[in-house]
């Protein structure tokens, strides 16, 4: 019976170890004024080994993504400063950051239509399931 819990265990770490090697390379930044909201975020997205930057303002968007070199960006609607829609303006009118996918996420019930306004490249309803949202983030990273 021992032998066999090991074996369990063994393949279990090897699931660990590839879901570990998913994430790795990857940076996530997030732009949220929530501080809850920006922590749950940053714990999920972690545990999927991404590397995860957060921000709770975004007055300079460009220097922010020149900095940090994100693979994708999680946009809030409402972020101080600029606003996200006007953010997401900024980041898909410059060339050098127009390739980097931004989800923008609210509790706006029009967020699908604001999100296509700016192009960005997809939404997350607020409150989000959390299987829903790490879908969401595998599919556009």
């Amino acid at each position: 019976m021992k032998a066999n819990q090991k074996k369990v265990q063994t393949s279990t770490k090897k699931s660990s170890s590839a879901a570990a090697k998913a994430g790795a390379d990857k940076c996530i930044l997030i732009y949220e004024d929530d501080r809850e909201i920006l922590f749950l975020c940053k714990m999920l997205l972690e545990r999927e080994n991404y590397r995860v930057e957060t921000l709770m303002r975004c007055e300079n968007v460009i220097k922010d993504i020149d900095d940090i070199k994100p693979n994708l960006i999680l946009m809030d609607l409402w972020i101080p400063e600029i606003g996200g829609e006007k953010a997401v303006f900024l980041i898909k009118e410059n060339p050098d950051t127009r390739h980097i996918p931004v989800l923008l996420f609210s509790a706006n019930a029009q967020i699908k239509e604001i999100s296509e306004k700016p192009n960005a490249d997809g939404y997350i309803e607020k409150p989000f399931d959390i299987h829903d949202f790490k879908e969401m983030i595998a599919r556009h990273i």
